[in-house]
C-alpha cells in the first residue's frame, strides 16, 4: 500500500510539475548566476624604504672663539658685559698702548727724512754729482722706513682685542689693570645664529645618507621636535671602537633659545630603495608566504609577495610587479587563480560610498 501511494504521489507531482510549464533553466536563461567576481583595484605604486635613525647631537655655535691678546701687557679697559652681542670690529679690551703711539709717530718721522734724502739725492743724481749705489742705498732706506712704519702701526693694533665676528661674549675674570699675555683667555665669542650639531651614525647607513638629509632637533625637555635642520658634513672615516661615523646637521636658531654646548635627540629618516606600495587589504597569506592579486585583461593572478616594511596602512613589497599594475584591495576573499573579475578604482568606491550613490561608478 505504502509503496502504491508513494508512486502516486510522484506521478502527481510529474503531471503538476508538466502543467505548470516548468523546465530545467538553459544557459541562454536570464536566471543564470553571473560568476564574474567583482572587487576594487588599486594602481600599483612605488616607494622608498624608510629607515629612521635617532641618535644623540652635540651642539656647537656656527662661529665659536676664545679670545686671547696677541701680545702681552697691561688691561686699561674692558668694553663689555657677559652675554652682550658684540658686533664684528668691536673693542672687547683694550691694553696700555701710549709705547707703540710713540713707535708709530717715531717710524713716521725717520720715513719722512729717508724720503727727503732719497729726493735730495735723485735732483743731485741729474748732474752726476751722486753716484748710482748711493741713489740705490737711499731708495732702500725709504723702503725700510716704510716697513718698520707698518710693523708700528701693527704692533698698535694688537693693543686693542676687538670682536673677529658678531655675537654673544661670555663671561671674563680680566679687569682694567690685569697683565696679560697671549696664553690669557679673554673670554668667548659665539655666533649662535645657527648651531652645528655633531651626531654618530652606523656605519651600515654610509651609503644611505647623503648631505641635504633633513634632521629634526628636540631638547630632552620636549617631546616635540624643537626645531628643524639639514646635514652639512659627513665623516669620512668609521671609528674602529663604535662602528659609527660622525654627520654635522645646521640647525637655523634665529630665535635664540638654543645654546651652543646643548644635547638634543636627534631623528632624521633615510630613503632607500624604491619598492611597489600595496594597502595591507590587498596583501594576503597562504602556506607559501604572502602574495597579491594582480588584475591582467580582466583575470586575477595570483603573485608572491616578500613583505619589506609597513608603512602607515601601506605595505612595501618585493615582488615582480610594475607600476600601473591593478592591484585587487577589496574583495580578495572571493578571487582565485584565473577568475573572471570586472573591477573599479578604489578612488571610485569611496566617493561612490561617500555619497551615498551604490553603482554611480559602473564596474569593468
Amino acid at each position: 500500500m505504502k509503496g502504491r501511494a508513494y508512486a502516486s504521489l510522484a506521478a502527481a507531482t510529474v503531471f503538476a510539475l508538466a502543467l505548470s510549464g516548468c523546465s530545467e533553466p538553459s544557459s541562454n536563461s536570464p536566471e543564470v548566476v553571473d560568476r564574474t567576481i567583482r572587487v576594487i583595484v588599486e594602481p600599483l605604486q612605488f616607494s622608498t624604504a624608510l629607515t629612521r635613525v635617532e641618535a644623540v647631537g652635540t651642539s656647537r655655535a656656527v662661529q665659536s672663539v676664545a679670545v686671547h691678546p696677541r701680545t702681552s701687557g697691561e688691561v686699561v679697559a674692558v668694553n663689555f658685559q657677559p652675554g652682550q652681542p658684540v658686533e664684528a670690529g668691536d673693542v672687547l679690551i683694550a691694553l696700555d698702548q701710549r709705547d707703540e703711539e710713540l713707535a708709530v709717530k717715531l717710524a713716521q718721522v725717520r720715513l719722512q727724512d729717508a724720503e727727503r734724502l732719497y729726493e735730495r739725492y735723485q735732483r743731485a743724481g741729474d748732474t752726476g754729482a751722486v753716484l748710482p749705489t748711493t741713489l740705490d742705498a737711499a731708495r732702500t732706506a725709504v723702503e725700510a722706513a716704510r716697513i718698520e712704519l707698518d710693523r708700528a702701526k701693527v704692533a698698535l693694533e694688537y693693543r686693542t682685542i676687538e670682536a673677529p665676528f658678531s655675537g654673544y661674549v661670555g663671561s671674563t675674570d680680566t679687569d682694567p689693570g690685569d697683565r696679560v699675555n697671549p696664553d690669557t683667555m679673554i673670554t668667548t665669542l659665539d655666533d649662535r645664529s645657527a648651531l652645528l650639531v655633531s651626531f654618530e651614525v652606523p656605519e651600515v647607513l654610509v651609503g644611505d645618507m647623503t648631505v641635504g638629509d633633513e634632521v629634526e632637533v628636540a631638547t630632552w625637555q620636549s617631546r616635540e621636535p624643537t626645531a628643524y635642520g639639514v646635514v652639512v658634513d659627513i665623516g669620512s672615516r668609521i671609528d674602529p671602537v663604535t662602528r659609527t661615523f660622525v654627520a654635522r646637521a645646521w640647525v637655523e636658531n634665529e630665535a635664540d633659545k638654543l645654546r651652543p654646548g646643548m644635547s638634543f635627540r636627534v631623528g632624521l629618516n633615510l630613503e632607500g630603495t624604491p619598492y611597489p606600495v600595496i594597502a595591507e587589504t590587498g596583501v594576503q597569506w597562504g602556506a607559501d608566504g604572502a602574495y597579491v592579486w594582480s588584475v591582467e585583461e580582466r583575470r586575477a593572478h595570483r603573485v608572491p609577495v616578500t613583505i619589506i616594511q609597513r608603512q602607515q596602512g601601506q605595505i612595501l613589497v618585493d615582488a615582480e610587479l610594475e607600476e600601473g599594475d591593478l592591484i585587487v584591495v577589496e574583495g580578495v576573499q572571493r578571487v582565485r587563480e584565473g577568475v573572471e573579475v570586472s573591477y573599479q578604482p578604489a578612488s571610485l568606491a569611496e566617493t561612490s560610498h561617500n555619497t551615498g550613490g551604490p553603482g554611480s561608478a559602473a564596474y569593468d
